[in-house]
């Protein structure tokens, strides 16, 4: 099986990269506390012309489709409330809001949150959102696919480059709960 490493010349640990993160996800990394080294967190510089998933398969090779994982941020509503939640899903697949993220949530209404709503609060850019640096409380509902790759290609906080992050890393984030099925 094939790595999303096989398809960059220069992958190197993404702390080693901190000056090209966006400051929530190199804050997240400095003080990194997961089970899984923050060493194995890998970084790739892309063009930011490349950031949407089936472009950088287009442009890198189309295998790593299969292993790109990507995060939309959903808006659940109940009696007035609105929670922001993360989802992580395969690239080749969808998450499924009005069903499995809407019952996870016990919301009445689950609809992906606008946009500029999510970049103000991540302080990340469109296209490159992604798991890592989330503001603290936010759930994070990672799919058991993503969650059993042994690495997944995902935003890096920004649309130019990527982060190469085991599964078990992103299921392992504070917050975080796999789902069986969230992916469709």
């Amino acid at each position: 099986m094939r790595t999303p490493m096989e398809a960059f010349d220069d992958v190197r640990p993404a702390v080693e990269r901190l000056d090209l993160l966006v400051r929530p996800v190199a804050d997240a990394l400095r003080g990194w506390t997961g089970p899984v080294p923050v060493e194995e967190l890998l970084y790739v510089d892309t063009e930011p012309e490349r950031a949407d998933t089936a472009v950088l398969a287009e442009s890198y090779g189309p295998w790593l489709l299969d292993l790109s994982a990507n995060c939309v941020v959903v808006a659940a509503k109940r009696g007035g409330e609105v929670t922001l939640a993360a989802c992580m899903v395969l690239g080749h697949t969808r998450a499924d809001v009005n069903g499995v993220v809407r019952r996870h949530l016990g919301a009445r209404k689950a609809s992906f949150a606008p946009m500029d709503t999510v970049l103000e609060a991540t302080g990340m850019e469109y296209g490159g959102i992604t798991p890592v640096g989330l503001p603290a409380g936010w759930p994070v509902l990672v799919d058991q696919a993503v969650a059993d790759s042994p690495y997944v290609i995902v935003g890096s906080g920004s649309r130019r480059g990527k982060l190469i992050v085991p599964g078990k890393a992103l299921a392992e984030l504070p917050d975080a709960t796999v789902l069986a099925g969230l992916g469709g």
